[in-house]
């Protein structure tokens, strides 16, 4: 079935519904066994496999490099209909995601054509980039020093989203000069330890846990070329949690309307002779269903702003990808307020349209909420009402990308 027949509405390109149901197969596996994971706490390693195999991993990397060439806006889209199957799956990927986006953007032929070959081959990248504890704000205490013709790194990450299952980690250190500098490290590599002891009530199958570097070997070829970083990153890497939460408002969406469909125990205070027949139970579930078709299409229409920025920087125009990006962030801010709100309402009203039996663990409906929440708790939204009235008012632009821990 297309988005069109579901009235999800039409893909972002002529091409669209070709490219998705590439991966639509694969989808419907990972959902096949959602509760499942949530209840046992069980990890997707095989649903991320799946991925793996399908390439989902290379769909920016242009066809000609043994990708899919997608679009940005074609990229949101999907990343909807993953979220849909398993929001996890998505989260994990995000780093991986942002990285390939470095990828399809640099300069630097060389570093490009040897990750192009990677990425079309299946590889992913975690992230190792936040410490926690006493960590500053605009340093990090994990460290690559110096040993002879190569470098050794020790340090400690957490929120290392996505690493458990990778082949790469990118990681963000000090360097000598104490600037900070960008590696990646194999995942199997000697000294590197990945522990799944991410403790948060919501997205628990994404291994949001800790990573340790311990005298673990760098050689040149593992630094980050930094030929000046893509522009629009911060937008990005918001937008896919917004892409997140617009999937988990479908899947809550299509689970809240199978489930009422199905339904046959029904109040004597109803409105109709049975859930599906009563008109107050049909009103939660259209509204459900409209909170999530409204948070698809901002989505996708924020997309398009980081598609503007993209362009700009592949025609070498940094003033234009700079003032693309700009926008792009406002746009992206805009879209994280309403977004936001709408899945966290919406997940919030399914257990209105069904009984108490709607919470037993077993069905596992509050993981729509829970991951809801967790996801929204990024970056948080209480600062994105300022900057925008900022922006509308006084033509502030949105502030560089944020960075978290102590001031001093």
């Amino acid at each position: 079935m297309t988005q069109i027949d579901a009235a999800w509405g039409a893909g972002p390109s002529a091409s669209y519904e070709a490219l998705a149901e590439t991966f639509r197969p694969v989808f419907q596996k990972i959902a096949a066994g959602a509760v499942e994971r949530e209840v046992s706490r069980r990890l997707p390693y095989e649903e991320l496999a799946l991925l793996k195999v399908a390439r989902f991993g290379a769909l920016r990397v242009p066809r000609e490099q043994g990708g899919f060439g997608a679009s940005l806006p074609e990229l949101f889209a999907l990343l909807i209909e993953l979220s849909a199957a398993d929001s996890n799956a998505t989260q994990a990927l995000r780093a991986h995601f942002g990285f390939a986006e470095e990828i399809v953007s640099t300069q630097s032929r060389a570093w490009q054509t040897n990750w192009f070959e990677r990425l079309a081959a299946g590889d992913t990248v975690g992230n190792a980039w936040t410490e926690v504890g006493d960590a500053k704000q605009l340093t990090f205490s994990t460290r690559l020093a110096r040993d002879g013709e190569r470098w050794k790194l020790n340090g400690t990450k957490y929120y290392t989203t996505g690493s458990l299952f990778a082949e790469w980690i990118d990681v963000t250190a000090t360097g000598e000069d104490d600037a900070p500098i960008g590696i990646l490290v194999r995942t199997d590599a000697p000294g590197v330890e990945i522990f799944d002891d991410w403790d948060g009530f919501g997205q628990i199958g994404t291994a949001s846990g800790t990573t340790v570097f311990t005298d673990v070997a760098v050689e040149p070829a593992q630094l980050v070329e930094n030929d000046g970083r893509i522009q629009y990153g911060q937008a990005f890497f918001q937008l896919v949690h917004l892409a997140t939460l617009a999937g988990i408002g479908r899947a809550a969406a299509t689970e809240l309307a199978t489930s009422v469909a199905a339904r046959t125990r029904h109040y004597s205070n109803g409105a109709g002779p049975r859930s599906s027949e009563d008109p107050q139970v049909l009103q939660v579930v259209g509204r459900v269903r409209a909170s999530a078709y409204a948070a698809g299409a901002i989505v996708l229409k924020a997309a398009e702003a980081l598609q503007r920025a993209f362009e700009q920087r592949l025609a070498g125009n940094a003033d234009g990808e700079a003032a693309a990006a700009a926008i792009a962030d406002i746009e992206v801010a805009q879209a994280q307020v309403i977004v936001s709100s709408l899945v966290l309402d919406a997940t919030a009203s399914v257990f209105d349209a069904l009984g108490a039996s709607a919470t037993r663990k077993g069905v596992a409906l509050d993981r729509f909420w829970r991951n809801a929440r967790t996801l929204s708790s990024h970056n948080p939204r209480i600062y994105k009402d300022r900057i925008i009235g900022d922006f509308a008012v006084n033509g502030a632009p949105h502030p560089a990308q944020w960075r978290i821990g102590k001031v001093a």
